[in-house]
């Protein structure tokens, strides 16, 4: 699975520069920047930026491994008596539909993997032998995890929880239906280019349309696709600055750590961009589409009728080529 630390997605709204009324809220949080903004609706400017930082905070206390008296940090430390908040529960209810759904390339849990190959933020291991690929196993499995009564068990109290790639989904879902909820009603809320759109933009009378960024940056921001969306969410993965060439062919590939086998993945996927009802679905099955056999992530993705994707890939040249699933277009 493509931690977040791999994640170079940049998405932005595309308006028209039609002088519009329009609020906005940014700063940082959850490790990245967000960027909010919405048509006045009678509610005061600062405080519903009083409520943002507080569901931020909420946030970060359920599921942030950088906090140490978090949830889920005092889970990773197999601490007793831990009591799971709602949030950390519907979070962990999503990764398991896309563990099931992607099976278990999507892993919450396949961090050790990372960190061991030098793909993460710890220092690699100088050497992988069968003992060693046996214990990492033992800490590495959704299957390995279960939930009742708002307490968590793990198998192995070595296993480490990191919702990385989801946290940052449900947050935006969790500020846009807080806005909902108020009275809002054209919203676009953005963490770390994670997105969920409602109603259209002030500014163009339309549906909000970002930008997908191009997979091969260089000083200039380049946009490879532009998205409307439709009362959507979307969430996009990818290496943009970690993918190797191909001496010989050109060719350009991304690794990524299939969790079921505890190796490196060479792929040609160099991103991939879902639409879903919610972000934190969309947050989650992109993560999987970068892990997942492109065609069975293809596959994935057309058996359900709530998501839609979008891959750019790179072919036998060297060269950008792009996928969709059967209902992209009907949404762009």
């Amino acid at each position: 699975m493509v931690r977040s630390i791999f994640l170079f997605v940049v998405l932005f709204t595309i308006a028209c520069q039609n002088e519009v009324a329009l609020q906005h809220h940014q700063g940082y949080a959850l490790g990245t920047t967000y960027h909010i903004q919405y048509a006045p609706f009678g509610e005061e400017s600062e405080a519903i930026q009083d409520e943002i930082d507080s569901l931020f905070e909420v946030a970060n206390q359920s599921m942030s491994t950088y906090i140490p008296n978090s949830i889920i940090s005092r889970i990773n430390r197999a601490e007793d008596d831990v009591v799971l908040d709602e949030h950390f529960v519907n979070v962990a209810k999503k990764a398991t539909e896309v563990w099931e759904a992607s099976q278990g390339f999507f892993d919450p849990t396949v961090g050790a993997w990372v960190n061991a190959y030098g793909f993460g933020p710890e220092k690699p291991l100088n050497s992988i032998d069968e003992q060693t690929r046996m214990e990492l196993q033992k800490i590495t499995g959704w299957e390995r995890i279960s939930i009742s009564d708002r307490k968590l068990v793990k198998s192995h109290p070595e296993i480490y929880i990191d919702f990385n790639a989801i946290a940052k989904g449900y947050t935006v879902d969790l500020i846009a239906t807080h806005l909902f909820s108020l009275g809002a009603k054209d919203v676009l809320v953005e963490i770390g280019g994670e997105l969920r759109g409602k109603g259209k933009s002030p500014k163009s009378n339309s549906f909000w349309r970002v930008g997908i960024d191009s997979p091969l940056q260089n000083e200039e921001r380049n946009i490879h696709a532009v998205v409307a969306l439709n009362n959507k969410a979307l969430a996009t993965s990818g290496n943009y600055r970690k993918y190797r060439i191909d001496s010989l062919t050109g060719e350009k590939f991304v690794h990524s750590i299939n969790p079921l086998k505890g190796e490196p993945v060479r792929s040609n996927v160099l991103s991939a961009s879902v639409l879903a009802e919610d972000c934190m679905s969309a947050d989650a099955y992109a993560t999987a589409l970068m892990v997942m056999p492109f065609a069975q992530a293809k596959q994935m993705i057309e058996e359900n009728k709530e998501l839609e994707a979008f891959w750019i890939l790179s072919d036998k040249k060297g060269e950008l080529t792009e996928a969709y699933s059967s209902g992209w277009k009907r949404n762009n």
